[in-house]
């Protein structure tokens, strides 16, 4: 064997998903503290601070709103705002993660080097963030939509939490598998963003789903959609679909499981990697 092999080539086991969960469990309250700290340093001598995560939102929407109202001329324009509204802001925050996850590594590549820290800490250190991100955001939507559907706070507290939880296993699992890929590929820092405008394209977040008439079966096979979807459907309609949202939840558990599977099996070639 040439001396110059990864370590992990020599034959060590890698640590089982059980052991790297207590671990990350361990470490909660620094994942959460620095995800927290680069949430405050975002907006750091700004008036409106944090506030300016959902007001973002708020413009994004109120503009494609006015565009299709009055160009587009859509039927029912209060259902219209809160389809567009509640699609705009999940899709934004799986595409920041899904986008920022490809050179997570190597972004953290100095502590990668020279720290023994288990590498499962900067992906939940970055889930942690956007999940921040999301919340704040997502929160101010919801508000300023119930003034076109007074129904959306209640059916977020009486049955949102089921789709809310898959949203957030499947924003943990699945980035956590393209920054994996981005430490063997670094192609996929330029591919990722141009795949997921095309998916956005692609994607019943401006239109409805029914509107791709012969073509819906892009959606069904669509994985962001479908985490996308049962939220948006739920709050809207109030009804919790429980078969969809129980196959969701084993598919992120199996996620989440085989995700950090593959971060163990690559661990110790992380440094070689970056």
């Amino acid at each position: 064997m040439s001396s110059s092999a990864p370590p992990q080539l020599s034959g060590a086991r890698p640590a089982s998903v059980k052991r790297t969960l207590h671990e990350a469990w361990a470490l909660r309250r620094v994942w959460w503290f620095t995800a927290t700290a680069r949430t405050k340093a975002r907006f750091v001598r700004t008036v409106l601070g944090s506030f300016w995560l959902g007001l973002s939102n708020l413009f994004s929407i109120a503009v494609l709103a006015s565009v299709y109202r009055y160009v587009f001329k859509v039927e029912n324009f209060s259902e219209y705002v809160v389809l567009l509204g509640l699609g705009l802001v999940i899709w934004n925050s799986i595409s920041a993660a899904v986008t920022g996850a490809p050179n997570l590594f190597e972004y953290n590549q100095s502590h990668v080097h020279n720290t023994n820290l288990n590498p499962i800490f900067y992906p939940l250190e970055e889930w942690a963030f956007q999940m921040q991100t999301f919340v704040q955001s997502f929160l101010m939507v919801v508000v300023a939509l119930s003034y076109f559907q007074q129904t959306l706070l209640l059916h977020l507290l009486v049955s949102g939490w089921l789709p809310i939880l898959n949203l957030f296993l499947f924003l943990f699992w699945f980035p956590l598998l393209v920054c994996l890929l981005g430490a063997h590929f670094r192609d996929l820092y330029q591919l990722v963003p141009i795949v997921m405008q095309l998916v956005f394209l692609l994607s019943p977040i401006l239109y409805k789903k029914e509107n791709l008439g012969p073509s819906v079966w892009i959606a069904n096979f669509n994985p962001f959609y479908r985490v996308l979807s049962p939220i948006r459907h739920t709050l809207m309609t109030g009804e919790l679909q429980w078969s969809v949202g129980l196959i969701l939840l084993m598919v992120n558990v199996f996620g989440v499981w085989y995700s950090v599977r593959r971060l163990n099996h690559d661990r110790a070639n992380l440094p070689f990697l970056i």
